[in-house]
């Protein structure tokens, strides 16, 4: 066979390829969509989880005192790096109140709160050390998340027990410079600016120096650089700022958390830069986004270029909160082949289903969005909202056209769906591309949709208002 032969061969295959895995195409929605289901449940088998040694360390034989008072700082770390040194186990924590500083995990280590047991963590920012950590999408160096571990394999917390960040009003939440929340200095966004400027001229991640005086929340539980993670059954309630924060991991389950923090901030889990993430059997009850997929914000976000792809969200409720799914803003690397299925969302403080938004200052990508079996009591404002325009601080545009494709929604019924069954504004330079409603029906909504620069929009067996949707010309 010629050498012009094997390359048509090439091409062709490798243009079947791209058709057969994308959510829906014109020619077979329904052989493709089984197929990219398929693609899910491959990446879910390929995520296992972490297993540890039979050892157990119990923090009471390292000098626990479960009072509430006590500083354990030191007692953790000693139990979590002895079990580490071992060759890793689980670190046990009994019931009973456990005052403490940051937690910094090793590998192979499992640390599991039973039932009874709660994590309060201080709040005082001198007992945080300055770490390498992320703020709103820009990398930096500030105060360690509670929960932190960097650059670590094969680590885990787990149990029936709580953490409690012990946020509120006059701690943490009032550095977002709100005087709701008790604020009453200068202007933290400042400070948030300053960091922004930082990454906009490339200055290295070690001379982006923060803390004291700055203002700037520490994350929650953050695994950093991670492979092999694992959030399980605990209960989390009042976090400083993001809660769930993999970034950089790779191969991370976060399965059967309950979340309460209605601070400023709380994203209830926000994977970054990585691959391979599953949420599953969740209960999210949040001050901003339920789940936010994030990629890195603005000229930081293309220098690391490293887009999040291959999440599935499985069998979640979402209750208040911006977004029960979200896509952005900081997104400038990318995001593909998300998948959703199987969740109840319904609050009149949750304002969206499912959402998408940049701007031309963030760029960056998302393609491949697939949800089905969804169960919407109420929404605030949309099913599906896609917002290219997405500013909420100042000039949010750029030289970086945000591209959106493959979006597609399959059984999905809305009770009382808001103001719009869709809101999607694309750019007339890069438009919207495949946006596929099928088998949904929403009730009680104002306004079908209202759309700007999207290309193949379809409607496939849908009702609005109990009207079935005709194809817009």
């Amino acid at each position: 066979m010629s050498r012009q032969n094997i390359l048509k061969i090439t091409i062709a295959f490798s243009l079947l390829s791209v058709l057969f895995f994308s959510c829906a195409t014109k020619q077979d929605k329904s052989t493709t969509n089984v197929v990219n289901w398929n693609k899910m449940q491959d990446i879910v088998n390929s995520v296992k989880e972490p297993v540890f040694q039979n050892k157990t360390y119990l923090i009471s034989d390292f000098g626990a005192v479960a009072d509430g008072v006590f500083d354990n700082t030191q007692v953790f770390k000693k139990a979590i790096e002895n079990c580490s040194a071992n060759g890793g186990g689980i670190v046990k924590v009994s019931p009973g109140k456990y005052f403490t500083g940051p937690i910094h995990l090793q590998s192979n280590v499992n640390l599991h709160l039973e039932e009874g047991a709660e994590l309060l963590f201080s709040t005082n920012t001198k007992d945080y050390p300055i770490v390498h950590t992320s703020f709103e999408g820009i990398e930096l160096m500030n105060y360690s998340p509670l929960i932190y571990a960097y650059q670590k394999s094969n680590v885990a917390v787990t149990g029936k027990g709580t953490i409690n960040g012990q946020a509120a009003n006059g701690n943490w939440w009032s550095w977002c410079g709100k005087a709701d929340y008790g604020w009453k200095k200068g202007d933290p966004i400042q400070n948030v600016k300053r960091l922004m400027d930082m990454g906009e001229s490339g200055v290295p991640v070690a001379d982006r120096l923060f803390g004291d005086g700055y203002y700037l929340r520490p994350n929650f539980i953050e695994f950093f650089d991670c492979k092999n993670v694992m959030l399980k059954d605990i209960k989390i309630v009042n976090a400083p700022f993001w809660i769930i924060h993999p970034i950089k991991s790779v191969n991370v389950i976060v399965d059967g958390v309950n979340i309460i923090s209605h601070g400023p901030n709380n994203d209830g889990c926000d994977p970054e830069y990585s691959k391979n993430v599953i949420i599953r059997n969740c209960s999210f009850n949040t001050g901003d986004d339920c789940i936010a997929i994030k990629s890195g914000r603005d000229t930081d976000g293309r220098r690391v270029g490293i887009p999040s792809e291959n999440i599935v969200v499985q069998n979640c409720k979402m209750f208040d909160g911006h977004g029960g799914v979200t896509m952005g803003s900081e997104i400038s690397a990318g995001v593909r082949n998300v998948y959703v299925e199987n969740c109840d969302m319904d609050s009149p403080e949750l304002d969206r289903a499912i959402r998408i938004k940049s701007n031309t200052r963030r760029g960056g990508f998302v393609e491949n969005v697939c949800v089905r079996n969804l169960r919407i009591g109420q929404v605030k404002e949309s099913v599906l909202g896609i917002d290219l325009f997405y500013s909420i601080h100042g000039n949010q545009t750029g030289n970086y056209m945000p591209k959106v494709q493959n979006i597609f929604l399959e059984n999905i019924t809305v009770k009382n769906g808001g103001k719009y069954g869709i809101l999607a504004k694309g750019h007339a330079e890069s438009p919207i591309k495949n946006i596929i409603l099928k088998n949904v029906t929403i009730d009680k909504i104002g306004s079908k949709y209202t759309v700007e620069n999207v290309e193949n929009l379809q409607f496939i067996n849908t009702k609005i208002n109990g009207i079935l949707i005709e194809q817009p010309k």
